[in-house]
């Protein structure tokens, strides 16, 4: 799988809602009602990253959960990680 550009991430990134490109990886922080609110979300999350066999380096304190994806096997962000990143979007606006 290719990597994208700076250009093809930062266009990309403009349609997703408080996503930032930092040092190789594309990120966001969500936070949430409470814990018990934020592991319902991670766990619809699970099911979703293990559809699309793509799991990201993701962290969780109390209420708040921050995701980082970009693509090992490619050494940076491809359009897996941007197709990943909407369909994170998708499920936190459903939840």
């Amino acid at each position: 799988m290719q990597t994208l550009t700076d250009i093809q991430i930062k266009e990309s990134l403009k349609k997703l809602d408080g996503w930032k490109y930092i040092n190789g990886a594309i990120e966001t922080t969500f936070k949430f009602k409470d814990f018990t609110n934020t592991f319902s979300v991670m766990t619809k999350l699970a099911f979703e990253f293990e559809k699309q066999n793509h799991h990201p380096n993701w962290t969780n304190i109390y209420n708040t959960l921050n995701i980082k994806l970009n693509t090992h096997d490619a050494n940076g962000v491809t359009q897996k990680d941007i197709t990943l990143a909407n369909s994170i979007e998708k499920i936190i606006k459903s939840s």
